[in-house]
C-alpha cells in the first residue's frame, strides 16, 4: 500500500486562526506533507481546495469544517466533518442529528479533542465532548496537540515555557481518550486519527509576544499516516475520494514524527487464506500472526480488547500467533527529551 503524510484539524483567519491558507500550504510543503485538511469554525470555505506546488514539490490541499453549537455555553460537541460537500453547521444544535446530516451528504463525521480539559490560567474553558450515546459515527480525534498542552499549563508561567519549548508539550494521548475509544471500539468500528489543531496564534506574557504553534512546527509532530491502494494522481476528485475512503475504513495510524518519524510502520495480520492491515478485519479461524514492524526501534505493546496483553523492549519487529476473536492494535513509544513519550497508535485490526 502506498503511505501518505496527512496533518488535518487547523484553522485559518476565517475563524480563529492567525493565518492563510497559502502560508498553511507553504509551512505543508516545507514539511514535506502530501496533504491537508483545513478545518475552520463553521464555515465550509470554497474555491481553496487542489494542489499546490513548489517546484518539483506538491500538497493537496483539502476542505473540511469544525462544527459545533456556537449558541452553547459552553461550546461543547466539536465535530470534524470531511467530504461532505456543503454546509451542515445549522444541524449543530443536536450532535446525533449533525452526524447523521453528515452520513447522508456522504461525508465523515470524527469527534473533535473529545477530552479537552480547562486551562483557567488562559480563560480556557473545558470543551469536551459530552453527548453519548451516538450512531453512524465514524471516529474520534485520538491525539490532539492543542488539548494535551490545555492538561499542561496550570499557570501562565508553564504556558510561557512551553511557548519557547514547544518540543516539550506531546507526551501521548490523553489517557480517558484512549480509553473512551477502545470502550467504543468494543461496540463497533471507530476510526482514530491524530490532529494537530493548529491555530498559530500569538501569545503575549508581559512585554514577550510569541507565536505559540506555527504550522511548521505542527506539521512536524502529530500526523495521521493513512495507507492507500494506489499512489496519488494529482487529480484532485480522484485523491480526495481515495483520501477518505481510507480515512473511512481506518486504514491509517497516528504518529509523533518530532521524536523520530513514522513513516513505514506497518500492523499486519496473515492468516490461512487471507491478509489484513489497519482498518481490515480477518477471520479467527486456523489462527493468524499478528505483526508490527516499526521504522526504528521502540517499546511496542500489543493491545486486545483495550488491554495489553504482549510487550517489546527497544524492538523493530513485534509478531503474535493468536486464534482469539478481538480488536488488536498496537502502540509503540520511544525516550524522547528525557522522558517515554506516546510514538505511534495503529487503528486496529478486527479479528472476528
Amino acid at each position: 500500500m502506498e503511505e501518505i503524510v496527512i496533518n488535518l484539524h487547523m484553522h485559518t483567519r476565517y475563524s480563529d486562526g492567525s493565518g492563510s491558507h497559502q502560508d498553511i500550504a507553504e509551512a505543508a510543503l516545507k514539511c514535506g506533507l502530501e496533504a491537508v485538511i483545513v478545518t475552520d469554525h463553521n464555515v465550509l470555505l470554497r474555491g481553496f481546495e487542489g494542489y499546490i506546488k513548489d517546484g518539483n514539490k506538491k500538497v493537496l490541499m483539502l476542505i473540511g469544517e469544525e462544527i459545533h453549537d456556537q449558541g452553547r455555553d459552553p461550546q461543547k460537541n466539536h465535530l470534524l466533518v470531511f467530504g461532505a460537500e456543503k454546509e451542515l453547521a445549522t444541524f449543530a444544535h443536536d450532535p446525533q442529528t449533525l452526524i447523521q446530516a453528515v452520513r447522508e451528504a456522504g461525508g465523515l463525521a470524527f469527534i473533535a479533542h473529545l477530552n479537552d480539559p480547562p486551562a483557567p490560567a488562559f480563560g480556557e474553558r473545558d470543551i469536551s465532548w459530552v453527548d453519548w450515546p451516538l450512531t453512524n459515527l465514524t471516529g474520534i480525534e485520538l491525539w490532539n496537540g492543542l488539548s494535551e498542552l490545555k492538561s499542561l499549563v496550570p499557570t501562565k508561567i508553564h504556558g510561557a515555557f512551553y511557548a519557547f519549548f514547544p518540543e516539550f508539550i506531546a507526551h501521548h494521548p490523553i489517557p480517558a481518550t484512549l480509553r473512551k475509544w477502545d470502550e467504543l471500539l468494543a461496540e463497533g468500528r471507530v476510526v482514530a486519527i491524530g490532529g494537530s489543531d493548529a491555530h498559530a496564534n500569538e501569545m503575549q506574557l508581559g512585554p514577550f509576544r510569541r507565536v505559540i504553534f506555527p504550522y511548521e512546527f505542527h506539521f512536524k509532530t502529530i500526523n495521521t499516516h493513512v495507507l492507500l491502494p494506489v499512489p496519488l494522481t494529482g487529480e484532485l476528485d480522484a485523491d480526495k475520494k481515495m483520501i477518505y475512503a481510507a480515512l473511512s475504513k481506518g486504514n491509517c495510524f497516528v504518529g509523533y514524527d518530532l521524536s523520530a518519524p513514522t513513516r513505514g510502520f506497518h500492523f499486519t495480520a496473515q492468516g490461512q487464506e487471507v491478509d489484513a492491515s489497519m482498518g481490515d478485519e480477518i477471520p479467527a479461524k486456523g489462527g493468524i500472526t499478528l505483526q508490527a514492524r516499526t521504522p526504528s526501534p521502540a517499546d511496542i505493546r500489543l493491545l486486545k480488547d483495550g488491554k495489553v496483553i504482549q510487550r517489546w523492549k527497544n524492538q523493530s519487529i513485534a509478531a503474535h500467533f493468536t486464534s482469539e476473536p478481538g480488536v488488536y492494535r498496537v502502540e509503540a513509544y520511544r525516550r524522547y527529551l528525557g522522558r517515554t513519550r506516546g510514538w505511534i497508535f495503529s487503528n486496529p485490526i478486527y479479528v472476528r
